[in-house]
């Protein structure tokens, strides 16, 4: 389970869940064959040495997580400390199997020794995998997880210690180090917390007024004076500084181009901003938000400050939140919708370029009304160009008309947006034009007005110029990934 800790760990403090999860599966699995080669060396004392390196690795698996935190400020590359300590923690376990292996050899032959140490092993990997799922990450979060699987490596050693007692050469040392990690272990349940929340105040500079962990993403609120911002894995999501400059032109223009507009779909958007612009209009009758996380959903229809700010949309009678993929959503159901808006986090990852893909696209088509209209946001054409520039290909390429857009929002930079509507119903010039002509006259905004628009559907040189370097993102082939970390997010 150790492994699966790191994992997350990494991917929630590097990002690139893909690169982390395989940099560090990788430096474990050779970490692991560098400390079996290193057990032949270990010639007597064998269950004394066993216990010991028990102690260690108990001590560095409940330690990981306070270490990241604790050591981030001070590092510029926090990979310095996360991918050591996976090695380290792998030459530990690669150390264990062959010692308990050799224990073992004088209580059973060598077939059902081997047989039954590995047996073991794997059963206990199937579990944990199972136990760190469904319940540590979720319940735990990243602060108790590693400890309580320190705990496990203590008692399993301490368990050993006072069933051979009187076999062991020194007894009373090995007691002595038991005692010690059990200290340790105590002390950082008490002070892991604290420990965290410091590293955390310094990742993200304001004052933190929530975290949680969830089964899918870690969620952080920051305050600064009165203003609020919401972050997932580390990433920005809105400000309430500057959201309605991403929010209203998000919505509005997919909305505002509809020749009706009474059934509305929301695939992301689980703070409920999306939604409370959505129910400006009243002739929409149905909104339907897809949220996979339910701690988002539920912090965006109990948590006061989200409350407050998305108008308490996502208790509105016409909204219906359903917690699920969705893709899978869109595979399942047969409904028909006039809109469907897609406000997801940026897709640095394979599962999440999933929900940017040609065949994502393609559903998303054969699920919109006559005249219906699709909106993504489309990560940031200035500092990742090739990233906006494949979303814009894709979606092209499900047979939709595009028209590109983007506005500048302060605390992201400039940002896009890519809008389609099926190419049998509009061209790509007859849809520019009838952006063009939008006046949102109609509906309360406090930013988005036709001038605005006018300024968002033009770009200067060099974007476009480039999008023979894009491929379309496909489920078989994820593209996307690779053109987004090729973004100059340094600059930023």
């Amino acid at each position: 389970m150790a492994e699966f800790v790191l994992c997350t760990l990494a991917t929630y403090l590097i990002g690139n869940a893909v690169l982390q999860w395989t940099l560090i599966i990788s430096f474990m699995l050779f970490a692991m064959g560098l400390g079996s080669r290193l057990s032949r060396h270990f010639t007597t004392h064998l269950l004394e040495t066993f216990i010991i390196l028990e102690f260690i690795l108990s001590i560095l698996c409940a330690t990981s997580a306070v270490a990241a935190y604790a050591l981030s400020p001070f590092f510029r590359t926090i990979e310095l400390v996360i991918y050591p300590w996976a090695i380290g923690i792998g030459l530990l376990i690669g150390l264990e199997i062959p010692l308990i292996t050799r224990i073992n050899a004088t209580y059973e032959e060598l077939r059902t020794n081997i047989s039954g140490v590995m047996e073991k092993d794997y059963y206990g990997a199937l579990f944990g995998g199972l136990f760190f799922a469904l319940i540590a990450l979720p319940y735990l979060g990243l602060t108790y997880t590693p400890i309580i699987l320190g705990t496990i490596n203590a008692a399993a050693a301490a368990l050993l210690l006072f069933r051979c007692y009187g076999k062991l050469t020194a007894p009373r040392k090995l007691s002595a180090g038991w005692t010690a990690t059990s200290i340790i272990l105590i002390g950082l349940l008490v002070t892991a917390n604290p420990i965290i929340l410091y590293g955390e105040k310094a990742k993200y500079r304001d004052t933190v007024i929530f975290s949680e962990q969830t089964q899918y993403q870690k969620i952080v609120m920051t305050r600064w004076k009165n203003e609020f911002a919401l972050f997932i894995n580390g990433n920005q999501q809105f400000s309430t500084y500057d959201e309605e400059r991403y929010h209203e032109p998000l919505v509005h223009p997919a909305l505002s181009l509809l020749p009706h507009r009474e059934n509305i779909l929301i695939i992301g958007g689980g703070d409920g901003l999306a939604v409370r612009e959505v129910l400006k209009y009243s002739d929409v009758k149905r909104i339907t938000l897809i949220d996979l996380d339910p701690s988002m959903t539920k912090l965006g229809s109990t948590h006061p400050v989200l409350l407050r700010i998305n108008q308490n949309a996502l208790n509105n009678s016409l909204v219906t939140v359903i917690n699920q993929d969705g893709a899978a959503f869109l595979q399942n159901t047969a409904e028909q919708f006039d809109a469907i808006i897609i406000d997801l986090p940026d897709p640095q990852s394979v599962d999440l370029a999933r929900m940017y893909s040609l065949e994502f696209y393609r559903l998303s088509l054969k699920h919109l009304n006559k005249g219906g209209t699709i909106v993504t946001q489309a990560t940031s054409p200035f500092f990742a160009p090739l990233a906006f520039l494949s979303i814009k290909k894709t979606m092209a390429e499900a047979g939709f008309s595009v028209l590109p857009y983007h506005n500048n929002v302060p605390t992201l930079g400039d940002w896009g947006f890519v809008l389609g509507i099926d190419k049998e119903v509009m061209s790509n010039t007859t849809l520019k034009q009838a952006m063009l002509g939008l006046q949102f006259d109609n509906v309360e905004t406090r930013f988005l007005n036709r001038e605005a628009i006018v300024g968002m559907v033009h770009f200067g040189k060099g974007l476009f110029e480039r999008e023979d370097e894009v491929a379309v993102n496909r489920q078989s082939r994820p593209v996307f990934p690779a053109f987004y970390n090729k973004g100059r997010w340094e600059i930023y």
